[in-house]
Parts: C-alpha cells; structure tokens; sequence
C-alpha cells in the first residue's frame, strides 16, 4: 500500500534526521533556501523530517489509522499512484502560504507532515462525519472534531508563540476537502446525507 510506503519512508528520513543534523537543515523547510538558492525541492522534503519522535509519531499514526482508508477511497478515480501525488501536493499545497509569508526571513524554519495527514484525515472526515476519532483514548464524533480542530488551529494561528505551523494544519485540511470533491462531486451529497443521519 502506497500508504504504508509513504509511512516507512517518512520514518526512515526522520530517524536518519534525528541524528544528522546537517541532513536535517538541508531538507526542512528554510525561506531563503528557495527564493535564493532554488532549492525548491525543500517544499516537499521537509515534509519527510520532523523534530522528535513524539512529532513523528503522532503524524504517522493518524497517517497509518486514516491512509488506509483515504487510499481505498481514492483507488477506483486515481489509484495508487494518484494517491501518492495527492499526499505529495497536499505537503506543497500546505506549505506554500507560510513560505510567502516568510520567504524573506532567515529565522524561520518549518518541517513535518502534518499538513499532508491534515488532507488525509479531512478528506476521510468528509465521508465518514460520525466515525470515532479518538483524541487521547476519547471517542469522539469526526466532524466534532474536525470543528474543533479546525477553531483551534486558526485560534493559536493568530495567537502564535507554540513553534507549530497551524496555518499549514489549516491549508491541508481545506485542500484534502477540496481535491475530494474535485474528484467525486457527489460526495457533497453523500457528506449531507450522513451528516443528517448521525445514527445509520
């Protein structure tokens, strides 16, 4: 499963980062690195590093738990391969907002997935509203989460100071939506209908 994959790949550069970490500033994500040197492939690479095992495992497991069924979803319009290059976009897609805002500021760094997982878990949410996530072993309803997740990311964006790119959080998710109903129009329908029908 491409899902997997993208998993094991994600582990290995993070590990090898961890301990490397001339490796680790040339794939994060560095402003000037790419508006003067063009090393543009820092848009997509710094979404293979993270800064600790805890932000690593966070990301992978709800990449492991929604990936699985987000790829299956995908497979009969895009396949496997279409499901790679979405997860690829979705690590661009996110990033690209923050690196406008600080192409010219050399003290800003960013690196991980969680704009990519956000695109993920968002484009399951849409067709699966009341499946349980669990937050911290709590059940809770998809789209309660995915509301609350969402007041919270754009709460601590504009509050800021916590070292965690929320806008990127934000920009994934929107663009996981998006491409989903790009993909198949009629999932609007399906989200509507299962929205309403919280017991079926």
């Amino acid at each position: 499963m491409v899902t997997l994959a993208i998993l094991a790949l994600t582990v290995l550069v993070s590990w090898q980062a961890f301990g490397n970490r001339r490796l680790l500033e040339r794939l994060l994500l560095w402003p000037p690195a790419i508006a003067r040197q063009r090393q543009y492939d820092r848009l997509v690479t710094h979404g293979f590093v993270h800064a600790d095992w805890q932000h690593l495992l966070f990301n992978m497991i709800t990449l492991y738990f929604f990936g699985r069924h987000v790829e299956r979803m995908f497979a009969p319009y895009i396949g496997p391969i279409g499901f790679g290059l979405f997860y690829l976009s979705a690590i661009v897609v996110a990033i690209l907002p923050t690196y406008l805002r600080h192409r010219g500021d050399p003290n800003y760094r960013s690196l991980g997935a969680s704009g990519a997982v956000s695109a993920v878990l968002f484009a399951f949410i849409l067709v699966q509203p009341w499946a349980l996530i669990f937050v911290f072993f709590i059940p809770v309803p998809a789209i309660v989460y995915a509301v609350l997740y969402v007041g919270y990311s754009i709460w601590m964006e504009r509050r800021g100071g916590d070292n965690i790119n929320h806008s990127a959080h934000l920009w994934g998710a929107g663009y996981g939506l998006l491409f989903t109903v790009l993909m198949e129009p009629r999932v609007l329908e399906v989200f509507f209908a299962r929205l309403m029908s919280p017991m079926s």
